[in-house]
């Protein structure tokens, strides 16, 4: 039904018949004369119908925004004055010599024109319209562009694409499964993947030494802007290959990403340690493009009569950071309690803060409520460690320290885009050395999986000491985004026995959920490691997009809802019977007395 897409003629099409085909973007009626914006997925062309063509004229001048039509016509060059750069066929136009409705629409339910009139819920509703739109087009294909490049990389290595269960069992992912009951065996329960990772790892095992694949995974969690119910992964693990070497082919293949779609030149990835991360960052996924840095102030705040400050100062597991705002004595004292409510949504009770009027002044250019509190040695030992200048502002977190790290972190990013302090489009990073476990209310707990290796420790070695191991982890880091993180795998049965029981999981336990990789571990298993990328964070970044439904054909809503669809919905209740599962009643509440 057509000979070339919309968006593909050009100049060198001049003098030749075309037929085109795809949807009314819009229509005008300039004297006479209709111009009309044709679009598919490829962009916009414009046609022209004079009134020569009485009976095609007529047709033209019914048309209405998205008619899905079929278009003859001659290309030709426009004038001049009529050219538009901005516009891939801005060049050229169609005169259009014949014209076939091949469907009229509706009025529509939303703004085809600008998606700011329109709600998410709208958006999502009426997904398969909101999708014509050229922005959301451009990135879908933009979407596909990447997939392929990463799998001409991963072939062009020497990986072996293969797929791995979706029906399978609940293993502990850090994120509630979803469930699937089965109808043979009643009233048990198959889970969806939250990763393909055991069975990556059973691949290694049965010799494929480099695997790849674009997978979809699972998770049942609350979710946020770059969180969904269901995500794509590109999933990668190799066999005989260091971390080292993991690391260079995977920051290989997103460079060329960058390179071959974005015309951007990434650089070598720097590295830094997960300790470094959260000392001057807050965060073990750092934004670099912001400057701004934490700064420990505790050992010289131990004996200032200010529990706020000497309680964590001397507290082993509290922290006392200072944080830098250039320019940042302008602050007003409602902005400064505009940041202090916003840290208090990451667990800070409050919020210190001291201005440098001028420094030439001594104590006297200094504003602070905490000033009476702070001897002058101490202040200008302050400002020296954060080398405040005049009109600056230092801001202090003061906490247990992953309370100010989360907190402070956080302050430093939204001060960051405030004062407009972000530097370079791009600044990608490694984060190494990750702890094996982190503490929970008194129980150790994977930082990473239970199946991440420790560095440079037998199994002994790591029951002595699990705090003070790190593990062979690396996370990569964009723009204070991780695209992907991974790990080298533990390969030995003794090892593997050790982190569970460290986390507290029984022999029992293990056996019910492991007993397979376990067994697996007996038999020649060779030294592995991999890594996963999250895609739709990938892609989201790569297009500017703000939230990863925007890269995605068909989202979910923030509460794990599909308008589209509306799912999910209620089961027939003889499937139910079927699958040998009742439903508990949601209770109702009682109605107002």
């Amino acid at each position: 039904m057509r000979s070339h897409y919309c968006g593909d003629v050009n100049k060198s099409h001049l003098g030749q018949e075309v037929t085109l085909v795809g949807w009314v973007n819009r229509s005008r009626d300039l004297g006479g004369v209709i111009f009309l914006d044709l679009r598919d997925r490829e962009g916009i062309v414009q046609v022209v119908y004079d009134p020569d063509l009485e009976d095609v004229f007529k047709v033209a001048s019914s048309l209405r925004g998205e008619f899905c039509v079929q278009v003859k016509g001659l290309v030709r060059a426009r004038p001049d004055s009529q050219i538009n750069a901005q516009m891939k066929t801005g060049e050229i136009e169609v005169l259009g010599k014949d014209l076939t409705i091949i469907n009229t629409s509706a009025p529509l339910p939303l703004s085809m024109d600008n998606h700011q009139n329109n709600s998410e819920e709208q958006r999502l509703k009426y997904r398969y319209l909101d999708l014509r739109r050229p922005e959301m087009a451009d990135r879908l294909v933009f979407r596909s562009k990447v997939t392929s490049a990463v799998r001409r990389f991963l072939d062009d290595s020497g990986f072996l694409d293969i797929e791995t269960p979706i029906l399978t069992k609940a293993t502990p992912e850090g994120a509630r499964d979803y469930l699937v009951p089965s109808r043979t065996y009643k009233g048990q329960f198959f889970a969806l993947p939250q990763s393909p990772q055991l069975f990556k790892q059973l691949l290694m095992m049965s010799g494929f030494d480099r695997y790849y694949q674009i997978v979809k995974c699972f998770r049942d969690e609350d979710l946020r802007a770059d969180r969904q119910p269901e995500f794509t992964q590109i999933d990668i693990e190799t066999s005989f290959m260091s971390s080292e070497q993991v690391m260079a082919k995977t920051e290989e293949m997103v460079r060329g990403l960058f390179n071959d779609l974005l015309n951007v030149d990434l650089g070598e990835f720097p590295r830094m340690s997960y300790a470094e991360a959260m000392t001057r960052y807050g965060s073990d996924k750092p934004d670099l493009r912001n400057p701004l840095e934490l700064v420990d102030v505790a050992d010289a705040l131990k004996d200032v009569e200010f529990a706020v400050f000497s309680g964590p100062a001397n507290d082993e597991e509290g922290r006392v950071a200072a944080l830098r705002i250039p320019t940042g004595a302008s602050l007003s004292r409602k902005q400064i309690d505009n940041y202090t409510k916003y840290v208090g949504i990451y667990g800070a009770k409050g919020l210190a803060w001291m201005k440098i009027n001028d420094l030439s002044a001594g104590m006297e250019g200094i504003q602070s409520p905490v000033l009476k509190f702070l001897n002058e040695d101490i202040v200008n030992e302050i400002i020296a460690r954060t080398n405040a200048q005049t009109g600056d502002i230092i801001l202090f977190g003061a906490d247990k320290a992953n309370v100010v790290a989360e907190a402070m972190g956080a302050l430093r990013l939204k001060a960051g885009e405030d004062f407009e302090l972000l530097e370079g489009e791009w600044r990608p990073l490694w984060v190494v050395d990750f702890p094996m476990f982190e503490k929970i209310n008194g129980g150790f707990h994977a930082v990473h999986h239970p199946f991440t290796a420790p560095r440079g420790v037998s199994p002994e070695q790591l029951e002595a000491d699990p705090a003070g191991t790190v593990s062979d982890a690396y996370d990569m880091v964009l723009n204070g985004c991780e695209l992907g993180g991974g790990s080298v795998r533990i390969h030995n049965a003794e090892m593997q026995s050790a982190v569970f029981r460290i986390l507290g999981i029984s022999d029992e336990e293990a056996n019910e959920k492991f007993g397979f990789l376990l067994e697996a571990l007996r038999y020649g298993t060779p030294p592995h490691a991999g890594l996963a990328f999250g895609l739709d964070r990938i892609i989201m970044l790569m297009t500017g997009a703000s939230s990863i439904r925007d890269v995605m054909a068909f989202p979910k809503t923030t509460t794990a809802a599909c308008p589209l669809t509306n799912a999910p919905g209620f089961a027939n209740p003889q499937q139910l019977v079927e699958l040998g599962v009742s439903v508990i009643p949601q209770e109702k509440p009682a109605a107002d007395e």
